[in-house]
């Protein structure tokens, strides 16, 4: 008899993926069913998610699956960006539209906060990086925004699982992104929330990777490929799900998960929190079922993603297969710093960019047609100097020697980049899997399901990783 099959939805702030694990013989074999186009938009001054056409992309593409599997489906589970969230109504639906974590509203919050809780004190109790984008600083700035603080919230990729399954969560991997939970106790911080006036009441409770929230309830449940399907928590931060989902031993080596963003660390026992650490940019997040995931987090095809847009919309298409050909023979002089706030806002990034390099110095490149690729090169040299950077902090800050880096995420295909990356820290480049978060949330499903409601384990996950890679 056939092993029923497993989905897990990705969303991403380019696409949202719907992707369907189905076995042949005993071997694992994935297919992407469902890709939705995804992006914030404007509503207004605002910057919003459109979930609205994200659950209508995921219904469709989970009729496709259902479709797709006679056998029947026996998990779904969902990763995503972390930060963002949604309010909800009093009858569970949403209270509004959520925002974009790019949205300029938290710059105010942010500076408020400061004031009341010191950024290193902050770090130090939550490990997290007091970036503006976090959380807690959008939950300083709902009331402003005309948002009950009181409202009950989720986490974004929580939300779809409550969507699915009827149960509001926070797993443990993507609350630890949200500048909240205390280190220690891997729970709320409930001080953090008093100090800042927020409502703890309205925060979900934290459940660990691997759990098995229930069945799945709604419409779709009554496909027969869904009768008895059951709704999981992954390690629902994409990159906890990308690093779930390499095979390798990560003892000696560095990860960078390149892709919107892009996150340069490594995995580590113990939360790093120091002064220097904070100067660097580093973080510490939570890892699947064990450990800290300690990395820097580097602005990153956004910006390319922008230029690209802005130039379709003028008629000078590009396809990045293309545009990274063209940039591998092109010349730049000039680095921009990518973390620049100017770089991390949406619209003109052509301008912005040469806004950044006059700034620095360095001169402007016209934005004229055939440019393009000069754009692209410079993105790519500056991304590769700064990977070198947080590779030579993280070295010092860990007092040991990474010995190669493990590069996932769909930067994977930039041979230009890799490149540049090899020659920029000195250490060869080792290419995962492109969906490596894909891998991870059906790793995760997979040891879930094993465990039979116990406490999913690192080696398990690492043991099914391996597996869906040696298939891939």
């Amino acid at each position: 008899m056939q092993q029923p099959a497993r989905v897990a939805i990705d969303l991403g702030a380019e696409s949202c993926r719907v992707s369907l694990l189905r076995w042949t013989e005993e071997r694992p074999d994935i297919e992407l069913i469902h890709r939705i186009p995804n992006g914030p938009v404007h509503r207004g001054a605002s910057l919003h998610w459109p979930i609205e056409t994200i659950l209508a992309g995921l219904e469709e593409g989970l009729r496709k699956a259902a479709a797709r599997a006679p056998e029947g489906i026996a998990s779904i589970a969902v990763d995503s960006w972390s930060v963002d969230y949604m309010r909800l109504a009093p009858d569970g639906s949403l209270l509004r539209a959520p925002f974009c974590y790019r949205d300029e509203r938290t710059i105010a919050g942010k500076e408020a906060a400061d004031k009341i809780i010191a950024p290193l004190d902050l770090f130090q109790r939550t490990g997290t990086l007091p970036h503006r984008i976090n959380t807690v600083y959008q939950l300083l700035a709902d009331p402003a925004s005309g948002i009950d603080p009181r409202a009950p919230w989720a986490m974004f990729p929580e939300y779809v699982l409550y969507w699915l399954s009827g149960r509001r969560v926070g797993e443990y991997t993507n609350a630890t992104h949200t500048g909240l939970v205390n280190l220690k106790t891997g729970d709320w911080d409930a001080e953090v929330f008093r100090e800042l006036g927020l409502a703890v009441e309205a925060a979900p409770p934290i459940v660990p990777t691997g759990t098995v929230l229930g069945p799945l309830t709604g419409p779709l449940a009554t496909l027969d490929a869904f009768r008895q399907t059951q709704i999981i928590a992954p390690a629902t931060h994409d990159t906890a799900a990308a690093i779930a989902g390499i095979p390798a031993d990560m003892s000696s080596t560095a990860y960078i998960s390149s892709g919107t963003w892009s996150l340069v660390g490594a995995v580590t026992a113990v939360p790093v929190t120091t002064q220097t650490a904070l100067d660097a940019g580093h973080t510490n997040i939570g890892a699947a079922a064990g450990n800290l995931l300690f990395h820097s987090l580097i602005n990153s095809m956004w910006v390319l993603k922008q230029c690209m847009d802005g130039w379709a919309a003028e008629g000078r298409p590009w396809q990045i297969e293309a545009l990274v050909q063209e940039a591998a023979v092109r010349s730049t002089s000039g680095v921009l710093d990518m973390d620049a706030e100017a770089l991390m806002l949406d619209s003109e990034m052509p301008r912005r960019i040469n806004g950044e390099l006059t700034r620095r110095g360095f001169d402007a490149i016209p934005d004229t047609p055939g440019n393009e690729p000069v754009f692209a090169r410079i993105i790519f040299e500056s991304l590769a100097v700064r990977y070198a950077a947080a590779m030579a902090n993280l070295e010092n800050m860990l007092n040991r020697k990474l010995q190669r880096i493990h590069m996932i995420g769909g930067a994977t295909r930039n041979k230009l980049l890799v490149g540049l990356t090899e020659q920029r820290t000195g250490l060869s480049v080792e290419i995962g899997q492109g969906e490596s978060s894909t891998v991870g949330n059906l790793a995760v499903q997979l040891a879930a399901s094993e465990a039979n409601g116990g406490s999913v384990t690192p080696e398990a996950i690492r043991r099914w990783a391996t597996l869906l890679c040696e298939h891939a």
